[in-house]
């Protein structure tokens, strides 16, 4: 069992299982063309979000977060060879759809919020001309109109006197503010679903939480389904309803939050919770995952995780399919239902993460 708001998330999380997918991303790939040859990025990413559902990303930098995010607004390199598969949002498929559909949906249906607000930007623009070309862009308001709408979205992001900050440029701006600039520019024209990369990359406690805080109670109240995509476990405990970890391309496990942390299935999603220094002895030696995430001309066949798997055995060296593990859960491991896998819990009857208590 879990403390305090764990059993009203997870009938949230049942409940958003239940009602039909906002996006649904089934066997997507990303190719690149290099210089060595075509370059295979992701393979088979499979999960749903559901509308006003909170879904955490995670996994080691080399997994594959931010290129799915980025594919599914169409964002991807230049040097795209394929994107295979299909991302169906409201019976549209964002895969296949044409620039124009594409354009309509980008910015106005789904939102993007960057790691790094400065260079997402522009510096030679105020922050109140970039978020309300955002507005006009996709509706037909006047310019008054759309700078009373930013005024009032500055202000619902927690900026401060934001009759003077609207006529102010990036650089005037401090981290935390430039952040909260990047979400009013995501949420200015009532996204369905907001994407977030990193979001509180670089910033301070206070400013992370405050960030955290707001991103939780928008989508909350305004019912945005949210994708973040992050290296922090603590991060998604305390924001998301559901967790998908990714491991060299692929989903590997796909979960309620509590019961990932509590009981992982897949040895990858326990050997990041066992990372975590809170959760580790104190004065103990620091569990870690040996090796490295293998670069995109060096994966493995087989289970992609193998080699650094301490559960890896014979049978391992065959591909593995993304299974139903039941209770909505799903897992890339054949081995999931003989292997007892240390979460949050591996140490203590109880364990602080993120400032959540979960319990035994």
């Amino acid at each position: 069992m879990v403390k305090a708001h764990s059993a009203e998330r997870t009938s949230k999380t049942a409940a958003a299982g239940s009602r039909q997918a906002l996006m649904s991303v089934r066997g997507l790939g990303i190719r690149f063309k290099t210089a060595q040859g075509i370059w295979q990025a992701t393979r088979k990413i499979d999960f749903d979000i559901a509308p006003g559902e909170r879904v955490g990303i995670v996994g080691e930098s080399g997994c594959g977060k931010t290129i799915t995010g980025l594919s599914i607004l169409r964002l991807l390199p230049n040097n795209l060879s394929g994107l295979d598969g299909s991302i169906m949002f409201d019976d549209v498929d964002l895969a296949s759809c044409s620039t124009r559909t594409m354009r309509g949906i980008r910015g106005r249906r789904i939102a993007m919020i960057f790691q790094e607000p400065m260079s997402a930007l522009d510096p030679v623009f105020t922050v109140g001309h970039q978020i309300a070309e955002t507005l006009r862009v996709h509706t037909d308001v006047g310019k008054e109109e759309a700078r009373a709408q930013t005024i009032d979205m500055l202000r619902r992001v927690g900026i401060a006197s934001p009759e003077r900050r609207i006529d102010e440029y990036p650089h005037q701006l401090s981290g935390g503010m430039r952040q909260r600039v990047m979400i009013a520019a995501a949420l200015i024209c009532g996204p369905q679903l907001l994407i977030a990369d990193e979001p509180t990359t670089a910033l301070d406690v206070t400013v992370q939480a405050q960030i955290l805080d707001l991103l939780r109670n928008l989508s909350e109240t305004s019912k945005t389904a949210l994708m973040l995509i992050t290296h922090d476990l603590g991060v998604v405990a305390e924001t998301c309803t559901r967790m998908i970890t990714m491991y060299a391309g692929e989903v590997i496990e796909d979960a309620a939050v509590d019961a990932a942390l509590v009981r992982p299935l897949h040895p990858y999603t326990s050997g990041l919770l066992r990372s975590l220094p809170h959760l580790s002895p104190r004065l103990g030696r620091l569990p870690s995952i040996p090796g490295r995430v293998p670069s995109i001309a060096e994966m493995p066949d087989g289970c992609r995780f193998k080699a650094r798997c301490p559960h890896a055995t014979a049978g391992c060296e065959a591909e593995q399919e993304l299974l139903d593990a039941g209770e909505g859960r799903k897992v890339r491991c054949w081995r999931f239902r003989e292997l007892e896998l240390p979460g949050a819990l591996q140490h203590a009857a109880t364990a602080p993460i993120a400032g959540r208590v979960v319990r035994q």
